[in-house]
Parts: structure tokens; C-alpha cells; sequence
């Protein structure tokens, strides 16, 4: 690109950078609060309802589903938190845009199944929310990527995916180490989904949880959607939970960024193989034939000369982990083995330390200041904080710490991972969400212990 260009792009790429944050505090009243709605109250919908309720700063005002069950589970809970019931809306598909049409809302939790998510993120933000806090991914195609970020530009939103292992506690100590140079220059990193989800992909909400073998129509909870996508889609269908710490550590989208990704699927014998052991050959489900492949391998190159390893690994039997791995010239942390070296500082040469000292030693401050809020709170404390950020942006009119340009890029991997192995693991370049702002904008994520 010519230099006149580059910097005309760029011009145009910081004026769409409008959605920036002001310090303005969130009302002139003290007793004002956070108006929320909530789209989708399932397993991830109700644990998000929960922590809004417990918060006297918030008022949840509506709440949509489309399933009776959830539906009753959610007033359960707000009935049980003596809070003032929400509107509802259901009936059909659509009934969540007639939430955004009825309700004047300061902010939205999305919680519904992917396809649906940019669908409604782009509409909450059509109807004037300014804070979008959307579960993991916000898209299923590139396209669906760049037109969540050209509607965030537009309407000069803030779209947050809630991705809530970024505030892992570990995951935030080795952060606070990663920034105080322990581990030297980064060199290396890993992480993925490495998570047994037989359990969840098949569920017809009646027979033992885990012995199922239905999905689809006759599916329940999230096995009527999410197994679907591994029927017709192979790559690296969810990989936010690896990435994002990940993408933390190295600073991408401010001052690094992807620049290239490949990657590379194994055979598919997992999801078979459990219909034939619970359901039998006989059954209708044993004669599907999925696509994603058990195992799904993505390399991604940094322009800061790192180089990332992911892996997507749901549908064989194995212990759960994110198999993170931060790796740099002066040591490295395994989350696998939960280990860390540190050259000339662990106790012995080329032999590991048990990582607690270490995580206990680095301990997060956001972790020291929020450690009793968190009890409670779903996956070990971690849905807090996600919460937690998203509601003081709402009240302090700031950015969120996880942006839309965030959102972007680490749930791209997944078309971008599909596009590769159909192109026979070809190599693809990585797009800039950004419009080359990642060389200017700064870190801000968990540089405080507020939120």
C-alpha cells in the first residue's frame, strides 16, 4: 500500500474509532440505576440474570425466551431474589425485537444460540443501546465479523463478548506476571478448548444427563442448537476461550495484531462413536456424519514475531482443559501440568515449581479487591467480572475493556479456520479489524483493580 494511502485509511479507520469512552459518571441521580435486558435465559442467560440481580445498582426490566422451561426457571430466580419481575417477551423467534422496540434499555446480555448473535447484537444497537454485552461468538461468517464492527463504528456503540476466562484467576496472575517481565519477551503461546461435550451435544432433557443421544428437534438446552454445527461446519468452532487470554498477554489489536492463520482437522470419530455406545448401531443419530473433525489444530502468526498454537478438542474423552502455555526468554507457565519455570529464579535448574506460589505471589489485584463478590458467581468467579465490567462501563460511560475490535478478532478464527482446511490447510491472511489502528490504540485491559 502507498504511504498516501496507508495514512488515509488510517484517518478514516481512527474518525470510525467514535465509539471511545467519556468519564462522564452514569447519572446525576445516586439512586439512578442500570436499566438491563436480557436476551436468551438458558444455562449462560440465567447465570448472568443471577449476578444482575444481586447487584443493587442494576434493575433488570426485560427479559425474552422462547422456551416455557427457561422462561419458568428464570422467574424462579428473580422471584427468589424479592426484585421487581421484569417484562416479559416470548412467542415466537422474533419476540426479542419487540423488546428492543418496547423498552428503553442501557444495556443487553445476549445469551442465545450463535447464529443468532449478530443478528441481535447489530439490532440492539439499531435501537439505540449503547452497551451490548454479547456471549461467545458474535458471528458465524467473516462477513457476520465486519458487519458487528461497522455497526458498532456506526452507531457509536460498545459491543463486549462476555469471555469470561480472560478473568480466570490463574489466567490474571500469569497477566500480572506477564507484565512485570517475568517471563522475558514472549515467544510462544497456546491455549484452546480441550473440553469432553458428549454430555452437552446430546440431551433430550429426560433421560440421565451424559446417556443421551438426541439433538436437534428432539434436543434440549444446547444440544438442539450447538451440535448442529459440528454436522455441517469443520474448524475451530469455538475458540475464544483460548485466544483471549491469549491475545491479552501480547497485546493484540494494541501494538500486535494476527497476521496469518492455518489450520488443520483430524478425522471424525468421536460424536459416532458415543451414539453407537448409548443409542446402539440401530439408531437414527449413528448414521449422521459429521464433519467436525475430533481434533482441530490452528497455527496463527503475530506481526510482533509470536506464534500461537490453538486447539479445538470436544468430542473425545479426556479431562477438561484450556492447555494454556505462555512461553517467553526468561520461562514459561503450563496450565496442563500447572507449572511454571523461571530461569534463575525457580528453585532448581530445569525442574518446575508448582505454579500456586507463584499465582498466590501474583495474585491479580482485580482478583484482591473482588475475591468476596465473586462467591458464587458461575465457573469459579470468572462470570463476575464479565458482569462486573460491563455494568461499571454502563454507569461510568467508558469503553468496555473487551471491545467489539476484541469480539472480532478472536471469534474470527473460527470461519477463518473452516476457510483454511477446505482450502486443504492452506495458509490465510488474517484481516485488521481495526483499519490500522492497532499500531496507536493502548492496552486497557485489567489495568486497574476497579474493573
Amino acid at each position: 500500500m502507498h504511504r498516501k494511502e496507508f495514512l488515509r485509511n488510517t484517518s478514516l479507520a481512527a474518525a470510525s474509532l467514535a465509539i471511545a469512552a467519556t468519564n462522564k459518571s452514569y447519572a446525576s441521580n445516586a439512586d439512578a440505576k442500570v436499566k438491563m435486558g436480557i436476551i436468551g435465559v438458558g444455562q449462560r442467560g440465567l447465570g448472568h440474570l443471577d449476578l444482575l440481580l444481586h447487584r443493587d445498582d442494576v434493575e433488570v426490566v426485560a427479559i425474552c425466551d422462547v422456551d416455557a422451561r427457561t422462561l419458568n426457571s428464570a422467574k424462579e430466580i428473580i422471584k427468589s431474589s424479592g426484585k421487581k419481575s421484569p417484562e416479559i417477551f416470548t412467542g415466537d423467534n422474533l419476540a426479542w425485537k419487540q423488546l428492543l422496540e418496547k423498552k428503553q434499555l442501557d444495556g443487553i446480555v445476549i445469551a442465545t444460540p450463535w447464529e443468532w448473535h449478530k443478528e441481535m447484537i447489530i439490532g440492539s444497537l439499531e435501537s439505540g443501546i449503547k452497551y451490548v454485552g454479547s456471549e461467545v461468538i458474535i458471528g458465524i461468517s467473516l462477513e457476520d465479523h465486519w458487519e458487528v464492527v461497522r455497526a458498532a463504528e456506526k452507531y457509536k456503540g460498545h459491543v463486549m463478548m462476555l469471555e469470561n476466562v480472560c478473568y480466570r484467576r490463574d489466567v490474571m496472575a500469569v497477566l500480572n506476571m506477564v507484565r512485570q517481565g517475568l517471563f522475558g519477551e514472549l515467544i510462544h503461546l497456546q491455549g484452546g478448548y480441550q473440553h469432553d461435550l458428549r454430555e452437552v451435544k446430546f440431551n433430550n432433557g429426560t433421560d440421565v444427563y451424559g446417556h443421551g443421544v438426541e439433538f436437534g428437534e428432539k434436543g434440549y438446552s444446547e444440544a438442539h442448537w450447538r451440535t448442529e454445527h459440528s454436522v455441517h461446519r469443520n474448524g475451530d468452532l469455538y475458540p475464544t476461550h483460548g485466544v483471549g487470554p491469549i491475545a491479552n498477554y501480547i497485546n493484540i489489536n494494541r501494538g500486535n495484531r494476527f497476521t496469518s492463520l492455518c489450520s488443520f482437522s483430524s478425522k471424525s470419530r468421536g460424536l459416532h462413536n458415543h451414539i453407537v455406545k448409548q443409542g446402539g448401531e440401530s439408531h437414527p443419530n449413528a448414521k449422521v456424519n459429521f464433519k467436525l473433525g475430533d481434533v482441530v489444530t490452528t497455527s496463527i502468526n503475530c506481526v510482533n514475531g509470536e506464534t500461537i498454537l490453538l486447539q479445538h478438542d470436544t468430542d473425545l474423552p479426556r479431562p477438561y482443559s484450556l492447555g494454556f502455555r505462555v512461553q517467553g526468554t526468561e520461562g514459561l507457565w503450563m496450565d496442563v501440568n500447572k507449572s511454571i519455570y523461571i530461569q534463575e529464579k525457580s528453585a532448581k535448574p530445569h525442574q518446575w515449581d508448582d505454579a500456586k506460589q507463584w499465582l498466590d505471589k501474583y495474585d491479580h489485584p482485580l482478583w484482591q479487591r473482588w475475591s468476596k463478590e465473586t462467591a458464587g458467581a458461575g465457573h469459579g468467579g470468572m462470570d463476575f467480572f464479565v458482569i462486573h465490567a460491563l455494568i461499571e462501563s454502563i454507569k461510568h460511560k467508558t469503553a468496555t475493556p473487551l471491545d467489539v475490535y476484541d469480539a472480532a478478532t478472536w471469534s474470527a478464527i473460527s470461519p477463518l479456520s473452516e476457510k483454511s482446511i477446505d482450502l486443504g490447510s492452506q495458509t490465510v491472511e488474517f484481516p485488521d479489524f481495526t483499519g490500522g489502528q492497532w499500531m496507536y490504540r493502548k492496552p486497557v485491559f485489567a489495568l486497574t483493580d476497579t474493573y
